[in-house]
Order: C-alpha cells, then sequence, then structure tokens
C-alpha cells in the first residue's frame, strides 16, 4: 500500500463542498450522515458551502446537485442516501446521467473499504461517483457508518493537496480545460 502521510513541503488548501442528504423520512434534526459528513468536512479544514435534505425524487435530486455544480465557489457535492435498490432508491439514476466522467475507481475503492467492516452486505450499496461541471460529485449510501467510511478512508486524502501521489486537488483547475479551447 502507498505511503499515506501527507508531504509537508505543500501547504493544505481547502475546498468548498456542499452536502446533499436523500430521504424521504430525514429532517436536519435527525440527519446523522449529513452530521457525520458535515463535522468531518469541517475538521479537515475545508468549508461547508451548504447541506440540504431532498425527497427521493429523481428530478430533486438532480436538481440541486446540478444547482451546486454550476457554482463555481462549490468544489465537491457529496450525497447521502438513496443508493440502494428499493423502488425509491433513485440517486445513481438520477446522477450518473448528469455526469461528464463517471469515477469506477471510487465505487470499487469504497466497496473493498466496506467489506472490510460489513462484509457482503457491501453489494446493496450502489455508491458512484463522477465529474460533473468541473465539480467532484460523490454518492454515498444513507448510513452514518458508510458516510465514515467514504470520508476517513477515501475522501480524506483525495481532498488533501498534500496527499501523495496525486490527489483530486491537483487536478481540479484542469477540470473544465475541454470547455476553454
Amino acid at each position: 500500500m502507498a505511503d499515506q502521510t501527507p508531504a509537508p513541503e505543500r501547504p493544505f488548501i481547502p475546498v468548498t463542498v456542499a452536502v446533499l442528504t436523500v430521504s424521504d423520512t430525514r429532517m436536519r434534526a435527525d440527519d446523522r450522515s449529513g452530521d457525520t459528513l458535515e463535522a468531518r468536512i469541517l475538521e479537515a479544514g475545508h468549508r461547508l458551502a451548504a447541506r440540504a435534505i431532498v425527497a427521493d425524487e429523481r428530478s430533486a435530486i438532480a436538481a440541486q446537485v446540478q444547482a451546486w455544480s454550476d457554482d463555481p465557489e462549490i468544489d465537491v457535492v457529496i450525497t447521502t442516501g438513496g443508493t440502494g435498490f428499493t423502488g425509491r432508491d433513485v440517486t445513481p439514476e438520477a446522477l450518473e446521467p448528469l455526469f461528464e466522467k463517471r469515477m469506477d475507481g471510487f465505487s470499487v475503492l469504497f466497496h473493498q473499504l466496506s467489506a472490510a467492516k460489513i462484509g457482503t452486505s457491501t453489494i446493496q450499496s450502489r455508491a458512484t461517483a463522477g465529474v460533473l461541471n468541473a465539480t467532484f460529485v460523490f454518492v454515498l449510501p444513507g448510513s452514518p457508518g458508510a458516510c465514515r467510511d467514504a470520508w476517513d478512508g477515501i475522501l480524506r486524502q483525495q481532498l488533501d493537496y498534500r496527499h501523495r501521489p496525486c490527489n483530486f486537488v491537483e487536478i481540479m483547475p484542469r477540470l473544465d480545460e475541454h470547455l476553454r479551447r
């Protein structure tokens, strides 16, 4: 496994993150997954741009993520919820068609980390990620544990400019280079 130690000669560069909880039943007062993500984002030194809750409706999910990706101040959107197999779980269907590029490795790595903790139950998640309007979008399951696993095992490192050998922060300025030609 690669060395996960941040390169001390590089400065920390905070990114701006929006968090979307997808749920028909959650309110801000009982949104433990959103709370988990918010706490970790702030503890890492990043900025929380916005936080919202929308129902498990494709159009509502897509509209909120699209609006945040249209905001040049927002670098990352993290959603939690709606990645299972029940009839109301539609977050991947709402967002994957919007992705300009899919990040298949995120799902693979998330499932590896998850399997180490919950075994074969990880197959009940359709966690995914991609890029939309030069914004990274990560689609996580709705449990606080899954949010912790994704943040602690993947996102904390990849959203830290000091992380070696590479990270998302260093490529952010180039995500929209295809639009500038």
